[in-house]
C-alpha cells in the first residue's frame, strides 16, 4: 500500500471515529439520563418499582425493536438521513416528557425516544467496524463506546443539574434541545465526510476481507460462536439495565437524597467509560475470554458490595462497579465483527444488538417485580448471580474465534 493510499484511509478512519463518535455521545447521553429521572418520575406519580421498570421496559423496547429495521434502512436509504432522523425522533420524545401528566403518556414517549435512539449503534458500529476492519478494530471500537460513555457522565449530570435547581420538567425539555440540535450537527458532518458508501467503495481496493465470498442474509460466518457472544451480550445486558434502574434505589434506601441521584449514577458512568477504553485495549492483550471471566466475576462482587456496605463507601465503590459493568460490552462489541463478513457489518451489529437490547427490556420489570414482592435486596442479588450465567458461553466464543482467519 503506497504511503498516499495509507495516508488516505488513516484520514476517512479518525473522521468516521469521530463522527460515529459524537453519534454516541449524544444517544447515549440520551438513553442513560432516563436513569437520573427515574426516581424523580416514582417520586413525583408515587410509582411502585414495578411501574418504575415497565417505563424503562418502553425505552428498551423502542431501541430493541428497530434496531434490525435501521441496519436494513441505512443500506436502502443513506445512513446520514437515518442518523439524523432518528436524533430527531429521540429529541422530540423527550420534549414531549416535559409536558407529560399521564403514565401512559410518559410510557410513549420513551417508546418514541427508544425508537430514535435506536439508529445509532447498528450504523456507528458498522461504521467504525468497516473502517478499521484491517486495523486496531478492538481499540477503535473501544474508543468509540468510550466516547459514548463519556456521554453518559456529562448529559445524565448536566440534567441532575438542571433538575435539582427547577425541576424534572426543565430537566426533560433540555434534553430534548440538546438532541434536536445534535441532529442538526449531525446532518452537517455527516454531509462533509459522505459516511460509509463512499469509504466501502475506497476501502475494498485496499483492505483485506475474511474471505472472498460473499455471505447471504445476515453474513455470520460462525453461527455458533455468534450466538454464544449474543447469549453473553444478553444476560451482561439484562444485569446491568437492571443496576442502573434500581441501584439509585439502593442508595436511596440507604439514606441519599432522590435529587443527588443523578451525580452518584454520573460516578458509575465514569467509571463505565474508563471501563471500556481499557478493557477494548486489555482484551487485545490478554485476549477475550480472561478479560471477561474478570470483568463479569468482579460485577458480581462490586454489586453485593454496593447492596451491602454503607452509603458513604457505596459511593466510593461506584465508579469501580461501572468499570466492570460496562467493561464485558466494549469486549464484547469489539468481537462482533470477526463473526460478520465485512459486506453485512450493519445488519449483524443490528442483530447482536436487538438481542442485547431485547434482554433489557424484560429486566427492568422483571426485577421491578421481584423487589415488590420479596425486596430490593433481593432483586438485586439476583442480577448479581445471573452475571455468572455467562462464563460457559465465554469457552464457547474463544474456541470459535480461534477458528476464524483474524482481520483485526
Amino acid at each position: 500500500m503506497s504511503d498516499a493510499i495509507q495516508s488516505t484511509v488513516s484520514k476517512r478512519r479518525l473522521r468516521v471515529l469521530t463522527s460515529s463518535g459524537f453519534a454516541h455521545f449524544i444517544h447515549d447521553g440520551l438513553t442513560d439520563t432516563v436513569y437520573v429521572l427515574l426516581p424523580l418520575w416514582a417520586a413525583g406519580f408515587g410509582l411502585s418499582h414495578a411501574q418504575v421498570g415497565l417505563l424503562k421496559s418502553c425505552l428498551s423496547t423502542g431501541l430493541a425493536l428497530f434496531q434490525v429495521p435501521s441496519g436494513y434502512l441505512a443500506e436502502r436509504f443513506s445512513e446520514r438521513s437515518v442518523m439524523v432522523f432518528g436524533t430527531a425522533l429521540a429529541g422530540v420524545g423527550f420534549l414531549g416528557l416535559a409536558v407529560v401528566e399521564s403514565f401512559l403518556g410518559m410510557a410513549i414517549f420513551l417508546f418514541a425516544a427508544g425508537v430514535g435512539c435506536s439508529v445509532q449503534h447498528p450504523i456507528a458500529s458498522a461504521q467504525v467496524s468497516t473502517a478499521y476492519a484491517n486495523g486496531r478494530r478492538r481499540a477503535a471500537l473501544g474508543t468509540y463506546n468510550f466516547i459514548g460513555d463519556l456521554g453518559k457522565v456529562c448529559i445524565p449530570a448536566g440534567v441532575a443539574g438542571i433538575s435539582a435547581v427547577y425541576s424534572w420538567q426543565v430537566g426533560s425539555a433540555s434534553l430534548g434541545t440538546l438532541g434536536v440540535i445534535a441532529a442538526a450537527i449531525l446532518y452537517v458532518i455527516l454531509s462533509r465526510i459522505g459516511m460509509q458508501d463512499q469509504y466501502k467503495r475506497e476501502s475494498r481496493s485496499v483492505v483485506n476481507t475474511i474471505s472472498s465470498e460473499k455471505h447471504s442474509g445476515w453474513g455470520i460466518v460462525d453461527r455458533y460462536g455468534f450466538s454464544a457472544l449474543v447469549v453473553i451480550s444478553m444476560i451482561d445486558s439484562a444485569c446491568r439495565f437492571g443496576v442502573l434502574t434500581f441501584v439509585p434505589f439502593v442508595l436511596i434506601s440507604k439514606g441519599a437524597a432522590t435529587e443527588s441521584v443523578g451525580f452518584a449514577l454520573a460516578l458509575i458512568f465514569g467509571g463505565g467509560a474508563l471501563g471500556k477504553l481499557i478493557c477494548g485495549l486489555v482484551a487485545e492483550r490478554m485476549g477475550i475470554l480472561k478479560t471477561v471471566v474478570f470483568t463479569e466475576l468482579s460485577t458480581v462482587l462490586l454489586i453485593f458490595s454496593v447492596l451491602f456496605i454503607p452509603l458513604e463507601w457505596a459511593l466510593v465503590m461506584l465508579p469501580i462497579l461501572g468499570v466492570a459493568l460496562n467493561g464485558t460490552s466494549s469486549v464484547l462489541y469489539g468481537t462482533v465483527g470477526d463473526f460478520i463478513d465485512s459486506e453485512r457489518q450493519a445488519k449483524g451489529f443490528a442483530l447482536f444488538y436487538t438481542f442485547g437490547i431485547g434482554a433489557g427490556v424484560a429486566a427492568p420489570f422483571g426485577f421491578g417485580l421481584i423487589s415488590d414482592v420479596w425486596g430490593l435486596q433481593t432483586a438485586v442479588s439476583t442480577m448479581a448471580m445471573m452475571v455468572l450465567l455467562t462464563l460457559p458461553f465465554c469457552l464457547v466464543v474463544q474456541q470459535s474465534l480461534a477458528n476464524i482467519p483474524r482481520r483485526a
